[in-house]
Parts: structure tokens; C-alpha cells; sequence
């Protein structure tokens, strides 16, 4: 029931998020003068609508989104009454257009910080301590979790001591502990984990002598190490060698989540801020080759956990995350999409508002030129021209929602998977 409210609630949230995206826009619309002849929540048949002014707001029966009608968004608009041609929003200067068109994920922005400071106050955010890729957790200190079982071979099965050649793991046997500090590995100094795992790796198998601190108090163990099946360390899918191996990850005592007072929260608000900038970025460079591991995780794959997902997909981790009473894993997801969405629509292509921005000061600046060159001006942009364009943006986009949403429901991520 709990995952079933969670998933609600999630969906929920994005729509209210999509509406206020809209909001955005006809609020600075209105401010700056342009007429906003309709507001909706939703697509398709009308549920019920009311005028209020010279605006139409209404609620539609299909709750995937919503639009705003700002009457002249082009010069080729063909539905605008004449007395409204002086309100038209391609008149309105430059830097007016801006603010309405990137009012909306603007919108995203703010609802996005105002989760994340809900987030440092109430939850917790991820400690920035923490590392947060493989090169920082390399440099972390030498901190182990000892495993039970080591895999000989590496399959996708569970490893389990006496069959297909798994061996009880080495560290385990030897008495070390998790939350051990690795210090020393045949008295050669250890400083963090990169360097443990390096070690490890280039001695033969067979016992070798472990200086550890426990608690703050040192000690040794003698570890026999055993050969396996491993691939390079910075290439989980190179070529797999014969190496030593112990037994052992990393791990820290340190907390996952942090929590501040109302004040600190607005700095951890900003600190978390450029990392998940950074991170959305990131994850949007590697969309392109993310699509064959989609396509493979419909036919029968198993799906990557970092491949893209839809609205479909965050709402499904967002009833896990309910049901699992991890409220900060709901409030993670939401924040991600935000951000994504808030970054993608400013992307400068038609039809999203990125594209109408860029369009409008590309005008801006070619009358400029033109003015500096004494010759007239060229005019606005001819957007039939660009219609080709536009159509190909739209099914590519298309085609890729259709794409995440079919995986999302046949093969979906799950948050325990990760």
C-alpha cells in the first residue's frame, strides 16, 4: 500500500512541479504586459476551466503536464485577434522574452533548492565527505568491510562458500574485522585505498602480513591470499586476469547523511547544489551511449542502473523509497529531476524554451550586425523554416521517452538493486 502512495505521490509532485513551470511562465508574461489567454493543468478533454480576467484557466482529464498561451509567441502566429498585436510577446524586447521563457525552469531551479534545504534541515543530505567517484574513494583512507565469501570466477550468481570453487574470504579468516584501517601490507606503509587495492593486487598468492588499527588500537594478521578471476580496477568491463585478492571493500564509519541547523542548511544547500550541477551534466553527456544498454534491457538484459529513466521510472523508485521508509531517496529524485529537467528544456532547440531564447537573441544580435554593417535589418526569424528541425527534435525526443518508458515498465530500476 505504502509503495502504491509513494508512486502517486511522486507522480504528484512532478505534475505539480510541470504546472508550476507554467505558472512560471504566464506570472512574468503578465508582469511584462503580454497577454496569457489560457492556463492549463493537463492535456486533452476539458474536466472544467473559468476565465478570470482576460486568461482561461482550466483543468484538462490527461495529467501529464499542462501549457500556457502567450498570444504572439512568433511572428507567424496566426490566431491573434488585432487589437491584441501590440501585446504580442515578439514584440517585447529581447531580455524580456528571456525572463518568460526561462521562467519555467527557473520554477525547477527554486523548487529544487527549496527541496534541497528541506532536505539539509529535516532528512539529511549526502555527506560531503563521502566520496563520490571511484578516484575519491581511492584516495579515502584504508577503511575495510570484510567479505564472508570470495568468487573464484566472477558470474552474476551468489557467492557461496564450497560451491563453484568460492572460498570462505581470506581477511575473514585471517580475524580481520570491518572498520579496520589498513596500515602496512609486508611493512610497506598503506595511505589509502587506491594504494591497498594496488598492493594487493601485485603480490603473488599466499600469505601476507597485515598491520591494521582497530579502534585505535594496531594490529596484525597474517592474510593468505588467494588467487581469482578480476578485471582492471578502472575498467570493470576489461579484460579479465589472475590477480591476488582478500576479501575486502571499502567502507567508512562516517555517516551517509547529514543534517544542519536552519542557517548552516543554506550553505550545504549551495555545496550540494554544484554537485548535483555537476553530476546532472555529467549524466546528460552520457545519454547518447546510454541508448543501446536501454534497448538491450527491454530485449531481455539486465538493466544498467545508470541508464536514463522517465517520469514512469522516477515514480516507481519514489514508491520504493516510501515503502521503504527512506523519505530522502524520494526527496533525492525528486531534486535530480528538477535539476534535469530545469537544465534540459534550456537546451537551444525547438520546441523547448531554450530554443526560443536562442532564437530571439540570434535576431538580437544579427539586427546588431546588420546595424554596424549599414545594412537593414533582416527582420525575425522565419520559425516554417525551422519546422523540419523541430519535427526531428520531436521524434527523437519522442522516440526516446517511448524508449525509457518501455524499459521502466518491463525492466525497471529498482533502489535495492543499486
Amino acid at each position: 500500500m505504502l509503495y502504491w502512495v509513494g508512486v502517486a505521490a511522486f507522480a504528484l509532485a512532478i505534475l505539480i512541479s510541470v504546472s508550476l513551470h507554467e505558472a512560471g511562465h504566464m506570472i512574468t508574461a503578465k508582469r511584462f504586459g503580454m497577454k496569457v489567454s489560457k492556463y492549463f493543468v493537463g492535456f486533452g478533454p476539458t474536466v472544467f476551466s473559468f476565465k478570470r480576467g482576460e486568461t482561461e484557466y482550466g483543468l484538462k482529464w490527461i495529467p501529464l503536464g499542462g501549457f500556457c498561451k502567450i498570444v504572439g509567441m512568433t511572428p507567424q502566429d496566426d490566431d491573434v485577434d488585432p487589437a491584441d498585436q501590440p501585446r504580442v510577446m515578439w514584440r517585447f524586447p529581447v531580455w524580456k522574452r528571456t525572463i518568460v521563457m526561462a521562467s519555467g525552469s527557473i520554477t525547477h531551479f527554486l523548487l529544487a533548492l527549496v527541496a534541497m534545504w528541506f532536505a539539509a534541515v529535516f532528512v539529511g543530505l549526502p555527506n560531503p565527505a563521502l566520496p563520490t567517484d571511484a578516484a575519491e574513494q581511492r584516495a579515502a583512507p584504508a577503511q575495510i568491510q570484510v567479505g564472508d565469501c570470495v568468487q573464484i570466477s566472477l558470474r552474476e550468481t551468489p557467492c557461496a562458500v564450497g560451491t563453484n570453487g568460492d572460498l570462505k574470504g581470506p581477511a575473514a579468516a585471517a580475524g580481520l574485522k570491518t572498520d579496520d584501517i589498513i596500515t602496512a601490507i609486508n611493512g610497506k606503509p598503506i595511505d589509502n585505498y587506491g594504494q591497498l587495492t594496488d598492493t594487493i593486487r601485485a603480490l603473488p598468492a599466499g600469505p601476507a602480513e597485515f598491520a591494521y588499527s582497530r579502534a585505535g588500537q594496531p594490529g596484525t594478521a597474517s592474510v593468505d591470499l588467494v588467487a581469482a578471476q578480476r578485471p582492471p580496477l578502472d575498467d570493470p568491463s576489461g579484460t579479465v586476469t589472475q590477480v591476488a585478492v582478500a576479501g575486502i571493500s571499502w567502507t567508512t564509519t562516517e555517516p551517509g547523511l547529514m543534517t544542519y541547523g536552519p542557517i548552516d542548511a543554506f550553505g550545504a544547500t549551495g555545496e550540494y547544489t554544484v554537485t548535483i550541477l555537476k553530476g546532472t551534466f555529467e549524466a546528460m553527456k552520457r545519454i547518447p551511449e546510454k541508448v543501446p544498454a536501454l534497448w538491450n534491457s527491454i530485449t531481455g538484459d539486465t538493466r544498467d542502473p545508470d541508464t536514463p529513466i522517465s517520469v514512469v521510472g522516477a515514480s516507481r523508485l519514489g514508491g520504493e523509497a516510501i515503502a521503504a521508509g527512506l523519505p530522502q531517496v524520494f526527496l533525492m529524485i525528486f531534486i535530480s529531476l528538477n535539476v534535469f529537467i530545469g537544465i534540459f528544456n534550456l537546451l537551444p532547440l525547438l520546441p523547448l524554451d531554450g530554443g526560443h531564447i536562442a532564437i530571439a537573441w540570434y535576431e538580437r544580435v544579427r539586427s546588431w550586425l546588420y546595424a554596424r554593417l549599414k545594412r537593414p535589418d533582416p527582420g525575425r526569424v522565419d520559425y516554417f523554416k525551422l519546422m523540419p528541425l523541430t519535427y526531428a527534435v520531436i521524434l527523437i525526443g519522442g522516440a526516446f521517452t517511448l524508449l525509457t518508458i518501455t524499459a521502466d515498465v518491463v525492466n525497471p530500476i529498482s533502489i535495492f538493486s543499486r
